[in-house]
């Protein structure tokens, strides 16, 4: 008796069709801003990086951050963040920063997951730093040194799952292989 294919497996031309339904996060944006306040976001991200920079903070290698601002922007859905360190938290500050890295949501996920490394992005520009980049390096290179077991499991995995799925949802409105 077969275990689990027994189960309907998706339809490999199946599933780009149904992702092309769902909207681009451009679209997504206006319902966002309603349905998550500034305020829910910036505590979020700030007990996120709390949890997942707990370290990096505690050892003095996120001292670099002391009084400086960065910003995060995710352009397809009008978001920005700009951090600073204060104290022994990472915070997100109504200032102007000094360097910003500006991506899609798609790919910063893609950066986060660690699906995809900063370079190649840089690269392709699908990233894109201005400002201060020597501010903006130091800061990739932190994360790029952070190991991958400090983050929580649950937010690995659905970073992980987040990213892949905004690749195939983009794939297939693209109508790219995956």
């Amino acid at each position: 008796m077969p275990t689990a294919n027994f189960l309907p497996q998706p339809s490999k031309r199946f599933a780009p069709r149904l992702l092309r339904l769902l909207p681009p996060p451009r679209r997504l944006q206006p319902v966002l801003r309603i349905v998550v306040p500034q305020r829910w976001q910036r505590a979020w991200l700030e007990a996120a990086m709390a949890r997942v920079l707990a370290t990096p903070i505690h050892d003095g290698s996120l001292d670099f951050m002391r009084g400086r601002k960065l910003a995060i922007e995710v352009t397809d859905l009008g978001l920005r963040w700009v951090l600073t360190l204060r104290g022994d938290r990472l915070g997100v500050v109504d200032e102007e920063p000094e360097a910003s890295v500006r991506g899609s949501a798609t790919d910063l996920l893609l950066l986060a997951s660690r699906l995809e490394d900063a370079d190649t992005l840089f690269f392709q520009r699908a990233l894109v730093l201005t400002g201060d980049t020597e501010l903006g390096l130091t800061a990739r290179n932190l994360l790029e040194r952070l190991p991958w077991e400090s983050v929580p499991l649950g937010l690995r995995i659905a970073l992980n799952r987040g990213a892949r799925f905004a690749r195939s949802a983009r794939a297939a409105h693209r109508c790219e292989a995956v």
